[in-house]
């Protein structure tokens, strides 16, 4: 018998998928296609490429998107694009300059003048700020709902806003930052096909930058686009801004169309250096896993925290939340919030006393970073919402890095006994 071919992983896969060795003279890592455009073979062949890449006509069966000019493509985000797609097991992906670029995109695209756009509170600060400033600039309105609120209530909530037959997209963040609150997927799928009609349907767009694309798998639960900030856990490094859709074919060459146009996609270098980090992906998220329980258990027991938000610490006694996490979050994450005793005073004792974590935005680097969610990423959140969210004063947040654990829990330990102090 012919043995089958072996379906290999993931990580496996990232050294070399989607790469032709003998496309780029047996260089075995992809090079940097420093350039702005292509030529063609002939001139019928451009007008193949073009005729193509603008819609004109139907891809030929085994066709592909031949090169023309890297606004519109090029060979390391193409290898970059099919790589992305295997952990989310998604048909085709979009990369972006910035995790804001993918999200404003998506918004731009599927929401339209009359439009209604459901999303989940809370978000990152810079989603919140382009859907409640910017978005109803192009008369496009908002509805959110709570963590908690059932699929019936939600339900009732769009009802009730007048505006049922204007949904047209709902938008949520899943774990919220900085509060590791949890949201259905699978609920809000049902949703989205309660108000869908065969003349408008109603798409779920799904942030996973909290979770990454090896913690959490939202289309596996309904989502029909998922979005990353490639900055932080897909990147890893601290060295590079990137962004990254996913979805179907059809919903994808949407949003490539706007990025076309947009001229917000990846440069060739960001395309390279992404490249470079999926190959560690899923080594350095395991020990950032591992290093976050640790780090968790130890701020569970200090008698300066008050609260902590972890995954971990969701439990059967939760419920919902809980169940929600059994089903949806392959790991606890690496991400904790925690609340100290006092306020922003206290709060920032411990920030400025750190000395080997880094006081800095951002997250899922391989250095554990430090920031004060009210005053910093949440800003220009509504004092209201923050207070309502918990992002308060008195929480810090931190992203765990690949350091070793007992080194990241000292410095925390020496930071908090600082307060006292």
């Amino acid at each position: 018998m012919i043995e089958m071919e072996r379906k290999m992983k993931p990580e496996s896969l990232m050294m070399s998928y989607g790469y032709k060795p003998e496309l780029s003279e047996g260089a075995i890592k992809c090079p940097i296609f420093q350039t702005s455009t292509f030529v063609f073979k002939s001139a019928e062949e451009g007008k193949a490429f073009f005729s193509l890449a603008y819609g004109l006509r139907e891809q030929n069966k085994g066709e592909e998107l031949g090169l023309i000019y890297s606004r519109i493509n090029n060979p390391d985000l193409e290898i970059l694009e099919t790589r992305l797609t295997l952990w989310d097991e998604a048909e085709d992906c979009a990369v972006f300059e910035s995790g804001m670029s993918a999200i404003t995109t998506v918004l731009l695209e599927f929401l339209k003048p009359g439009d209604l756009v459901l999303i989940s509170s809370p978000l990152y600060g810079g989603s919140d700020h382009f859907i409640r400033k910017i978005l109803p600039k192009f008369n496009i309105n908002l509805l959110e709902f709570k963590v908690g609120q059932n699929k019936d209530e939600v339900i009732q909530l769009v009802n009730n806003s007048g505006l049922a037959d204007k949904l047209a997209l709902i938008f949520i963040e899943t774990p919220a930052n900085p509060t590791n609150d949890l949201i259905d997927i699978r609920s809000k799928k049902e949703i989205a096909k309660h108000f869908s009609t065969n003349e408008k349907p109603v798409y779920l767009a799904v942030d996973n930058t909290y979770l990454g694309p090896i913690w959490q798998h939202p289309i596996k639960h309904g989502a029909d686009l998922v979005l990353y900030s490639a900055t932080k856990y897909i990147g890893g490094h601290s060295d590079v801004i990137a962004g990254a859709c996913l979805g179907s074919k059809e919903l994808i060459k949407r949003v490539k169309g706007l990025r076309t146009f947009l001229g917000n996609m990846a440069s060739p270098n960001t395309g390279w250096l992404l490249l470079r980090s999926l190959e560690t992906l899923k080594v350095r998220m395991d020990a950032i896993a591992y290093n976050a329980n640790k780090v968790a258990d130890f701020l569970n027991t200090h008698p300066a925290v008050e609260k902590v938000y972890f995954l971990g610490n969701i439990t059967p006694e939760h419920g919902e939340q809980y169940e929600i996490k059994k089903r949806q979050c392959l790991t606890n994450g690496g991400m904790i919030s925690f609340d100290v005793k006092g306020g922003e005073k206290e709060a920032f004792q411990f920030l400025n006393a750190l000395r080997l974590i880094k006081l800095a935005v951002s997250l899922g680097s391989t250095e554990s970073l430090a920031e004060h969610p009210a005053t910093m990423t949440h800003a220009d959140v509504d004092e209201k919402l923050k207070k309502e969210f918990s992002i308060t004063e008195k929480m810090v947040r931190l992203s765990i890095g690949v350091e070793y654990h007992e080194d990241i829990i000292h410095d925390i330990n020496q930071a908090l006994e600082s307060i006292k102090k």
